[in-house]
């Protein structure tokens, strides 16, 4: 039976891959207010804006590619029951090759029907005002917005229980529910935090460093420590 191990990760993996998140200096972030595109209330109140925002997003990813960081941690599948959870919108890990990813906030490369919760793909990078579900109801993104529930926390909160090891990387621990998941690896015989400017915690071991600089590493010593 394989190990089980659980990365968590967050906007800073993302970042190495050249995009943005919204507590950078610069970026698409800098020229919008979260309120004006990232809640339920700002599509209502304007929804062309809030989808020309995820347009320019998904515009980005497209151009983007899986640094390696993602790349190492699809090597864990080869001795080891790897699990992704991730708090972000991209596909950087499905195009690196891991297979078992929780995605917590939904995925820029799919919509959702404002009338059903219906779930399509998004076949180009832009979703417009006009493009329909089958029942007739605008498409949205499918994204988790501030004020929003997050449906997959639960899924992810009962695979941190049964995890071995559980790694953190490129996330502040700021953003709740998710930032919740560390309180709930009390079988692991690791806990492993990877960020520039982590939170100091407790039983944690922690890596001030950038995801490429240290995930290859830490990917290399688990794969030879589990021969």
């Amino acid at each position: 039976m394989f190990k089980k191990i659980v990365v968590f990760t967050g906007a800073g993996i993302s970042a190495e891959s050249g995009l943005g998140t919204f507590r950078d200096v610069g970026g698409l972030w800098k020229k919008y207010n979260i309120e004006d595109v990232a809640t339920p209330e700002a599509f209502n109140k304007n929804p062309s804006l809030v989808l020309d925002f995820y347009n320019q997003r998904r515009k980005q990813l497209l151009k983007s590619k899986p640094n390696v960081a993602h790349l190492s941690l699809a090597k864990l599948q080869k001795k080891f029951n790897l699990v992704v959870i991730t708090q972000n919108i991209d596909n950087l890990h499905e195009r690196s090759g891991v297979k078992n990813i929780i995605h917590l906030h939904g995925k820029l490369t799919e919509s959702r029907s404002t009338l059903d919760n219906k779930i399509y793909p998004i076949n180009n990078s832009e979703l417009n005002l006009g493009d329909l579900c089958s029942k007739g109801g605008q498409l949205r993104p499918n994204v988790v917005w501030f004020g929003e529930d997050v449906p997959n926390m639960n899924n992810a909160i009962d695979e941190v229980k049964s995890a071995s090891i559980f790694i953190i990387i490129g996330t502040s621990l700021n953003v709740y529910p998710a930032a919740n998941l560390i309180n709930y690896c009390l079988k692991s015989q690791r806990i492993i935090l990877i960020d520039p400017n982590p939170t100091r915690i407790n039983g944690v071991e922690i890596f001030a460093k950038k995801a490429t600089e240290f995930v290859p590493k830490l990917v290399d010593d688990l794969l030879s420590s589990n021969n």
